[in-house]
C-alpha cells in the first residue's frame, strides 16, 4: 500500500483519506452552508473565492489545501457586522496538474520545492520512482513536476518527475520564481504558432477585395516608442486644418488575421494580455503576428483599423470617424530623438526615415505636441486627475545582469504618444456606448467616501485641504483631488499626498457594460489601441467592425451576418471574459514589477554596506518603506533600526513616532540608509540607518553607474 509521509514508515493513503472526509464532513455541518466557487490566490496567504453569491475574501488559513484555480468547497463566515470571509472545506476539482520546482535529496525520498510561492507545500518524490536518476536530475535542478497526489493537511503530495529544466547556474533562478508564482505561461500552443507561420500582411490584396478599407498609405503617420520595443501597434499623425486640428491614429488591425475560435484566438483568450518582464516578452500573440504581420514597421504596408479625430483650435472635439484602413509608417522615432527635437536640440534633417519625409514628419510632430498640450488643459478643466508616476527600469547586459537603472518620466514625447491614445480610446467607446453595444469598457469607478475620508487627516495636516475643501474630496470630487494634488506639488508633502490619494482609488477593470472611467473624466472609455498585447482591444475591434458593417450598404450579407454571429458568441462569455482579462492584467502587471524587484536586488547584492539618499514612501508597524532616490529602488528599513526606544504607529497619519525622542517618521522624509542585506530570490532590499555600526559590511558612499 502506498502512503503520503515518510517517517521511517508507510501511513495508509485510504485511512488518511477516510479519516479527513469525516472531519470535512462534520465541519461542513458546523459552519452551515456550503458554496461552491473557483480560488484565486494572488499571493502567499492571500486569496479570493469566485462564487455564484459573489466574491469573498478567503480568511486568514483559509486557503488550507486548495491551489490557485482550484474548484472548491467554502464556508463562510458570519461575524455580525463584518465583511464575510471564506473559508475551504474541500477541493472539488483541481486546475494545477504540473508546476515547476527545485528538486533536493532527502534520503530515501526526493522533495520538490515549487518556484510558484503560492503553492506552501513542498512535494515527495517516492523511493519507489526513479524519474531523477532516469532524466540524470541533481540537488538544486529546476525540475518540472507532475502531481500524482496533492496534499492534504495532514499529508505532503507526491510528484514523479517529467523533465529537467535546469540548474541554477544555467537559468535565472528570481525570474523563474516570478514567472511560476505568477502563473505565467511562456510557451504558447503548437496549433496557434503553426497557424500564424502562414499568415501574411497580404495588405494589396485585401485592399483590392475590400472597397471599404481606405488607401492612406500617403498619410504622413510615424511611430513613437520606448528605444527598446520590438512591436510598434499604434502609427499616429496629425496636421492643422482652417478650423483647429486633424488627429490620425492607426491601429494593427490584428481582427483580419485573428479570427473567432481559431487556434491563435483560443491561445490569446486564455492569455489576454502580454507580459512584459525584465528581461523578456510573454507576448500574448505569436512573435510572427507581434513583431512582424501586426507591427507597423517603418516603410512596410499595413493593414489598421483607424481613427480620425477633427478638433477645434482649443482642442476640444468636432466629430471622431472610424475605419479600416492600409498605411505605411513613415518613420520609427523613440521617444528619446522626439523629445530632442521638440526641444530644438535636433533638426529635421537627422530624422531617421526618407529624406523627402523629413519636414513633413517634424511638422506632424509638433502638431501632435501642441495638441497633447491642449488636450491635457481640456482633460484637466473637465476634472481627469493626473497622479505623480516616475517609472524605474533595470537596464541589463547581454548576459542578463543588471548594470543600472534607467528612470522613466513623463516627457512631451511621452505626453503627445498618451494624449492621442487616450482621445482614440475615448472616441471608440463613445461610438460603441451610443450604439447600445455590450463590449469589454474599462471602468474606473468612484472611490468610496469612506476611503478618501481616510486621506483628511494627512492632507489636513500637510495644510493641502482647509475649511469645506475636504467635504468635496471625501465626495470625490475629480476637481478637489486635482487641486490638492497641485498643491503638493513640488513640496514635501508630495510623495505623502500622492500615496494616501492613490491608496483610496479603486482599481480599473473591464466590464461588459459603460460605467464611465473616473480618473480620466471619460463618459465612456475602453481600450482599443493594442490589441497586439491587450486581449480586451480585441473584443472592441470586433464591435466596431461590425458597427461599421451595419453601415455599410454595399457589405456583403453574409459577412454582417458572420460578424453578427461572432459579436453573440463574445457577449454569451463577455462577462467571465471582462472577470479573466482583469484578473490576467493584474497577474501580469504585479509579475513585472517583482522581475524588476528581483533585477533591482541582484543589482544591489554588490553595493552591500554603501549608504544612499532615499525618501520614505511607506510607514507600517515593522518599519519604513524607502525609495533610494536616483534609482527608485525601494527596500524596508525595520522598526527596530531606528533605536531602542518604543515606536508608536498611527494608521490614520501613516506615522511612526519615538515615544522617548518625539522622532516621527512618514511618507516624504528624506533619510540617508546603507544597504544592509540582500536577498535576490525574494526581490527585497533591507536597509538600516546610513552610519549604523550594526549593519552590514564597511560604509561607503553609493553611486548608480
Amino acid at each position: 500500500m502506498v502512503g503520503v509521509r515518510y517517517e521511517g514508515g508507510i501511513v495508509s493513503r485510504k485511512h488518511a483519506r477516510r479519516n479527513g472526509r469525516r472531519r470535512d464532513a462534520l465541519r461542513r455541518r458546523q459552519q452551515g452552508d456550503v458554496l461552491t466557487g473557483t480560488i484565486h490566490v494572488s499571493r502567499p496567504g492571500v486569496a479570493t473565492v469566485e462564487t455564484a453569491e459573489g466574491v469573498f475574501a478567503v480568511g486568514r488559513g483559509g486557503i488550507r489545501e486548495a491551489m490557485s484555480g482550484d474548484e472548491v468547497q467554502v464556508s463562510l463566515s458570519s461575524r455580525r457586522g463584518r465583511e464575510r470571509l471564506a473559508y475551504v472545506q474541500g477541493v472539488a476539482r483541481r486546475a494545477t496538474a504540473t508546476f515547476l520546482g527545485t528538486f533536493r535529496r532527502a534520503e530515501p525520498l526526493g522533495v520538490v520545492v515549487p518556484l510558484d510561492a503560492r503553492i506552501r507545500r513542498d512535494f515527495f518524490v517516492l523511493p519507489t520512482d526513479d524519474s531523477a536518476h532516469a532524466l540524470d536530475v541533481a540537488d538544486g535542478d529546476v525540475v518540472a513536476g507532475r502531481i500524482l497526489e496533492y496534499p492534504t493537511r495532514k499529508s505532503a503530495g507526491v510528484v514523479t518527475i517529467e523533465r529537467r529544466v535546469g540548474s541554477p547556474v544555467e537559468l535565472d533562478m528570481g525570474i523563474e520564481a516570478v514567472v511560476a508564482s505568477y502563473g505565467l505561461v511562456v510557451e504558447l500552443a503548437s496549433a496557434a504558432l503553426e497557424q500564424a507561420e502562414k499568415i501574411a500582411p497580404n495588405v494589396a490584396e485585401t485592399l483590392a477585395l475590400d472597397p471599404g478599407r481606405r488607401d492612406l498609405r500617403q498619410s504622413c503617420v510615424i511611430t513613437v516608442d520606448p528605444s527598446d520595443a520590438r512591436d510598434f501597434d499604434d502609427a499616429i499623425g496629425a496636421r492643422r486644418r482652417a478650423d483647429g486640428y486633424e488627429l490620425e491614429v492607426h491601429i494593427a488591425d490584428v481582427t483580419n488575421y485573428v479570427s473567432w475560435a481559431s487556434p491563435i484566438d483560443e491561445e490569446a483568450r486564455r492569455r489576454t494580455c502580454s507580459a512584459y518582464l525584465v528581461d523578456r516578452v510573454i507576448p500574448m500573440l505569436p512573435e510572427r503576428l507581434c513583431d512582424d504581420v501586426c507591427s507597423l514597421k517603418p516603410q512596410e504596408d499595413r493593414l489598421c483599423m483607424s481613427v480620425i479625430v477633427r478638433l477645434d483650435r482649443r482642442g476640444e472635439v468636432l466629430g471622431a470617424e472610424v475605419l479600416r484602413t492600409a498605411v505605411r509608417s513613415k518613420a520609427r522615432l523613440d521617444y528619446a530623438a522626439a523629445d530632442r527635437l521638440l526641444a530644438g536640440e535636433a533638426a529635421p534633417d537627422d530624422l531617421p526615415c526618407d529624406s523627402r519625409w523629413r519636414r513633413p514628419v517634424a511638422e506632424s510632430l509638433a502638431v501632435l505636441d501642441e495638441l497633447a498640450s491642449l488636450r491635457r488643459e481640456r482633460r484637466a478643466r473637465r476634472g481627469s486627475i493626473d497622479f505623480v508616476t516616475r517609472e524605474a527600469k533595470v537596464i541589463l547586459d547581454a548576459a542578463g545582469h543588471p548594470k543600472g537603472v534607467s528612470v522613466r518620466e513623463r516627457t512631451r514625447a511621452t505626453s503627445l504618444v498618451e494624449e492621442a491614445m487616450l482621445l482614440a480610446n475615448e472616441s471608440v467607446a463613445k461610438l460603441i456606448s451610443d450604439a447600445g453595444l455590450p463590449c469589454a469598457y474599462r471602468v474606473h469607478e468612484r472611490p468610496s467616501p469612506e476611503e478618501l475620508e481616510a486621506t483628511i487627516p494627512v492632507l489636513r495636516e500637510l495644510g493641502l485641504v482647509r475649511g469645506s475643501q475636504d467635504r468635496a474630496v471625501i465626495a470625490g470630487d475629480p476637481r478637489a483631488i486635482r487641486a490638492v494634488l497641485e498643491a503638493a506639488r513640488g513640496t514635501t508633502g508630495e510623495v505623502l499626498a500622492n500615496s494616501v490619494l492613490l491608496r483610496a482609488q479603486k482599481r480599473a477593470v473591464y466590464l461588459p457594460h459603460n460605467d464611465g472611467h473616473y480618473a480620466l473624466a471619460a463618459p465612456a472609455y475602453c481600450h482599443f489601441t493594442s490589441p497586439i498585447r491587450r486581449y480586451p482591444d480585441i473584443i472592441v475591434h470586433r464591435a466596431l467592425k461590425l458597427l461599421l458593417a451595419r453601415g455599410e450598404a454595399g457589405r456583403p450579407g453574409g459577412e454582417r451576418v458572420a460578424l453578427g454571429c461572432v459579436q453573440r458568441e463574445t457577449e454569451r462569455i463577455l462577462p467571465q471574459l471582462c472577470r479573466t482579462c482583469s484578473e490576467r492584467e493584474r497577474a501580469a502587471d504585479a509579475a513585472a514589477h517583482a522581475s524588476q524587484r528581483v533585477k533591482m536586488a541582484e543589482l544591489y547584492a554588490a553595493r552591500v554596506g554603501e549608504d544612499f539618499s532615499g525618501v520614505v514612501v511607506g510607514v507600517e508597524r515593522y518599519g519604513l518603506f524607502v525609495m533610494i532616490e536616483e534609482s527608485r529602488a525601494e527596500g524596508l528599513l525595520p522598526t527596530r533600526s531606528l533605536g531602542s526606544e518604543r515606536f508608536i504607529y498611527d494608521e490614520s497619519l501613516m506615522a511612526l513616532t519615538g515615544e522617548e525622542s518625539g522622532a516621527c517618521w512618514r511618507p516624504g522624509r528624506r533619510i540617508a540608509v546603507r544597504v544592509a542585506s540582500v536577498d535576490v530570490m525574494q526581490g527585497q532590499i533591507d536597509f538600516a540607518l546610513a552610519g549604523d555600526a550594526s549593519a552590514s559590511g564597511t560604509p561607503r558612499r553609493g553611486r548608480l553607474h
